[in-house]
Order: structure tokens, then C-alpha cells, then sequence
């Protein structure tokens, strides 16, 4: 699923037209990026935590730890 789709599904779910719904995720997505370059954690509940750790020669390596409802749908 692409970014288009996303938002075609949500603004179907929500009943919300698709303008709206990509503004939503667009600042979602702009306070996850701001968060990550604060080298803080985020954690979504139900869904997981994106992380970055300090990798070799100074590369960030990032992470996602899946929540319990993720890890149980794929066991």
C-alpha cells in the first residue's frame, strides 16, 4: 500500500474527505521525523516504537519494535 492509498482507505474508514486525511497524516508524519531528529523515541500503542540507535562511524540505525496486537497477528 502506498501513500495514496493509505489515505484513500482512512478517509473512507473516518468518513473524512482526503484532503483533510493527508494533512493529518502529513503533520503525523512531520512530528514523527522531528521527534526521531531529537533522538527521541515514539511509540504508537498497539502498533510499536520507532527508535534510533547510535550505529558505527557515527550512522544512526533505526528501529521499530513491534507492539503486542502487531506481534500477534503474525505470531
Amino acid at each position: 500500500m502506498d501513500k495514496k492509498e493509505l489515505i484513500q482507505r482512512v478517509s473512507q474508514r473516518t468518513n473524512q474527505d482526503q484532503k483533510t486525511v493527508e494533512e493529518m497524516l502529513d503533520a503525523t508524519l512531520e512530528e514523527i521525523y522531528e521527534s526521531l531528529k531529537r533522538s527521541e523515541s515514539v511509540s504508537i500503542r498497539n502498533f510499536g516504537t520507532f527508535y534510533i540507535r547510535a550505529g558505527r562511524d557515527q550512522h544512526s540505525v533505526f528501529k521499530f519494535n513491534p507492539g503486542q496486537r502487531l506481534r500477534q497477528l503474525f505470531n
